[in-house]
């Protein structure tokens, strides 16, 4: 792509606001590369911040408010203008932002799938009674445990190095994580092998980036015009559409993976009980300027098959803790 011509509407400098992560930093460098390409007369830089997410390491996410945790000091730098733009990873973005903030951007879509690591395994069918999984996501979990019940999963949190670290003590046989993450941090050598769609779909906005503003700075949307991926925006919109009509968050064992499929969006989505007892699928197509419409498909489909029973016994589960 060619760099942009300077207009009036450019600024000199932009600022983005990340969380102080590994992988948020990579995705933080990352836009700013590709801005710095498309507007070299603009000076892009980068804050870094740390979220109550990020702080809280030894309560599993479900128990301590989900997704919201990684965007609110971003937003906080957003609303007093020491910050343009926030870049997140669309999976932890909330379905509905607070008033003031708006999605500017989706970016092209990383793997979405979930990445099996293992030191001995190389997927999860070769996984014996009894092996141990870390995974930090109750759909993960849930979906997993359906298929593979003779498996013992357990709640995981830390950064990656810790993950890695537990894995190669022999804590665990194996972890689930992100496979885009690990790609971007170069890290796909630690990958086994991907788990199939058909044993666990992924959760809404996986492997895709969000570019996140203050709703009255309009002035950045044509700025952040050429990083939109029309393709991910459409799927993304329908996973989202799933997931903010069935309350998706850290709580809600609830996937949902759309793909363009003859020029049209292919969702398919599901929901469980966190121990895997029970899991409805739902799958629905159609144009992609029709997103919220096929999502609105797919939700319909669930709850007929009993979505809301699920939710409702969700309210009184309890979360079990993240190991040490």
């Amino acid at each position: 792509m060619n760099p942009s011509s300077p207009t009036s509407s450019t600024p000199n400098t932009l600022t983005i606001v990340t969380r102080e992560s590994r992988l948020a930093m990579w995705q933080a460098h990352h836009i700013r590369d590709r801005l710095s390409v498309l507007y070299p007369q603009m000076q892009v830089k980068i804050l870094g911040t740390t979220t109550r997410g990020d702080e809280i390491l030894d309560q599993s996410l479900s128990k301590i408010g989900g997704k919201g945790l990684f965007v609110k000091e971003l937003e906080v730098a957003l609303h007093d203008g020491s910050a343009d733009i926030a870049v997140h990873s669309l999976k932890d973005v909330p379905m509905n932002l607070p008033e003031g903030f708006t999605l500017a951007c989706v970016t092209e879509r990383e793997r979405a799938q979930d990445a099996f690591i293992s030191n001995t395994y190389h997927s999860l069918e070769d996984l014996p009674q009894g092996a141990v999984v870390g995974t930090s996501s109750l759909r993960r979990s849930a979906q997993i445990q359906a298929r593979f019940p003779h498996i013992k999963i357990v709640a995981l949190r830390g950064n990656l190095d810790t993950r890695f670290r537990k894995l190669d003590e022999g804590q665990f046989d194996a972890m689930i994580l992100a496979a885009a993450g690990l790609i971007r941090l170069g890290l796909g050598e630690r990958v086994r092998s991907l788990i199939p769609l058909e044993y666990a779909l992924p959760a809404a906005g996986q492997g895709a980036l969000g570019i996140e503003i203050a709703a009255h700075r309009t002035d950045l949307l044509p700025i952040l015009q050429p990083l939109l991926c029309a393709d991910t925006f459409a799927c993304t919109a329908a996973e989202r559409a799933v997931s903010r009509a069935l309350g998706g968050s850290c709580q809600t064992p609830l996937a949902a993976h759309a793909i363009i499929d003859h020029d049209e969006i292919w969702l398919r989505a599901s929901i469980a009980l966190p121990d895997g007892s029970r899991v409805l699928h739902a799958q629905a197509r159609g144009a992609r300027d029709h997103a919220e419409d096929i999502g609105a498909q797919v939700v319909a489909d669930l709850n007929a098959q009993g979505a809301q029973e699920i939710l409702s016994a969700l309210a009184t589960w309890v979360a079990p803790e993240p190991t040490a």
